[in-house]
């Protein structure tokens, strides 16, 4: 996706090998149209699945799974990071982000998801792949079946995309980024 790939290039701001930040349009500041634009790419990938049920970790991955459900006229679920003292029963997993360096348990209240359902899961980046294999784990706890995982970046110098892929699950990257130096974006053709 070449405009999204430029916002990269234009606005992103390299802070390691392994990381960099994008908060001026994906993750602190969301631009709406870029959104848009993520969630029609989204709907195009994805045209040959029917999903029921789209699911993504909060905070980061909500914008781009609201649209894409817009789109989908599907319902959009996601995984909170802390569980509050509302939520009855639930389904969790834990997951270990390497930008912050900590674990932690994501959750989902039970009854949301359902035996049968077809999940596409939404989010912003693709590193190790912790936060997706999450997901999935709560996906087919209850009995569902993820039949897409949509990501906006893929940091594909690191191992979550062939993993995931290696396991079978259909993963679409909008921007796979080959390699990040101090100078450097570069993205796979």
């Amino acid at each position: 996706m070449e405009i999204l790939k430029k916002r990269i290039i234009d606005e992103g701001i390299i802070i390691s090998d392994s990381i960099i930040k994008v908060d001026s349009f994906l993750n602190h500041k969301i631009d709406p149209i870029l959104m848009e634009e993520i969630a029609s790419e989204f709907c195009n990938r994805f045209s040959d699945k029917s999903f029921n049920k789209i699911v993504t970790v909060e905070s980061s991955g909500i914008a781009p799974a609201v649209l894409t459900g817009l789109k989908l006229k599907i319902p959009v679920i996601f995984a909170k990071k802390a569980k509050p003292s509302t939520m009855g029963s639930f389904l969790s997993a834990r997951v270990h982000s390497f930008t912050k360096d900590k674990d932690y348990n994501i959750f989902i209240s039970d009854g949301l998801i359902s035996k049968g359902d077809r999940v596409l899961i939404i989010d912003d980046f693709l590193a190790h792949g912790s936060a997706t294999r999450g997901l999935i784990s709560i996906v087919e706890q209850c009995g569902a079946k993820v039949d897409g995982i949509g990501i906006i970046i893929e940091k594909g110098f690191q191992n979550g995309g062939s993993i995931l892929r290696g396991l079978g699950y259909r993963i679409e990257s909008l921007a796979i980024i080959e390699k990040i130096s101090q100078n450097e974006i570069r993205f796979k053709d």
